[in-house]
């Protein structure tokens, strides 16, 4: 009977740790459908940079990777690429708990704007609690937090026709 608890334990354990994994990655859709996740180890991967933004009066450093380089993964239009009919391009990042928001494309990248976007994965030096991560949208020079998108779960590229 004792191998059969253990077995029991091992499989609860090893379902424990694949949801766990599931929870710090995230999904990317780019605008052709192809498919692509993001786990912190790749996030932390990319070029960081500091984003200070304020929200519900409180000033915060954000910590992260532009989100061009995110959608990059997707093979995103980015710079001189991003004209034409890459200017009906919207990326649309959704949360765990259903939130949503729609940003254009070009309206993020570092060569059309002068405020960034990135996907952050610390506040104030620290990791992420779950109330805000693993992953959130800043958008520097937001004057209210409505596109400060926490719990990011996935983010998908999309052309308006």
């Amino acid at each position: 009977m004792k191998p059969i608890f253990a077995l029991v334990a091992l499989l609860l354990s090893s379902g424990i740790a694949v949801a766990e994994d599931a929870s710090s990655s995230m999904a990317l859709t780019g605008s052709d459908g192809q498919k692509s996740a993001l786990t912190l180890a790749e996030l932390d991967a990319l070029p960081r940079v500091q984003v200070n933004a304020k929200e519900h009066g409180a000033s915060h450093v954000f910590e992260g990777a532009l989100l061009g380089d995110v959608l990059a993964k997707v093979d995103a239009p980015a710079g001189k690429a991003i004209h034409g009919k890459e200017l009906t391009d919207v990326v649309i990042i959704k949360a765990r708990d259903g939130y949503k928001v729609a940003l254009e494309l070009a309206g993020t990248d570092p060569t059309m704007r002068n405020d960034r976007v990135i996907l952050a994965d610390r506040m104030d030096g620290a990791t992420l609690d779950s109330d805000r991560g693993p992953f959130q949208l800043v958008v520097e020079g937001d004057l209210r937090p409505a596109h400060a998108v926490r719990m990011v779960s996935a983010i998908r590229l999309e052309r308006l026709r």
